[in-house]
């Protein structure tokens, strides 16, 4: 039976067990690094997706502006066309107003008319034609 040295067989045990140490070292320095570079990822993709969520708000504002201008227009065209139809009221009750003068006028004119011309001893006739130097 061979003799062994119980310090070779500890400074080889301490020697693997050192190795199993610094392999678990790595793998959790792998993992930290792993876990790093995801979160890096993520992180990217977080602020990629709230850059595009500024930029869509930032359109959805000009939108809306666009939009209350043409509510606003729209608005104003209302109003127009408002004020063109009582315009268009009181120029229909104007034309009434100017067709019952004229029907009036021409009643009287009629009667006018129909009065018979004097005819002097002469033959002539008068009453057309009044002298007022008199």
């Amino acid at each position: 039976m061979p003799v062994t040295s119980t310090s070779g067989v500890q400074a080889a045990g301490s020697g693997i067990w050192l190795q199993i140490q610094q392999q678990q070292a790595q793998r959790s320095a792998d993992q930290a690094d792993q876990r790093a570079r995801s979160l890096q990822m993520r992180a990217r993709e977080a602020q990629s997706a709230a850059d595009q969520a500024q930029e869509t708000a930032r359109s959805l504002e000009v939108q809306s502006g666009q939009a209350q201008s043409e509510a606003n227009s729209a608005k104003l065209g209302l109003a127009a066309q408002a004020s063109l139809g009582k315009i268009q009221t009181q120029l229909s009750g104007l034309r009434e107003q100017i067709g019952v003068a004229l029907a009036a006028q021409k009643v009287v004119q009629p009667v006018a008319e129909s009065v018979a011309p004097v005819i002097n001893d002469l033959g002539q006739q008068t009453g057309t034609l009044v002298n007022v130097t008199a």
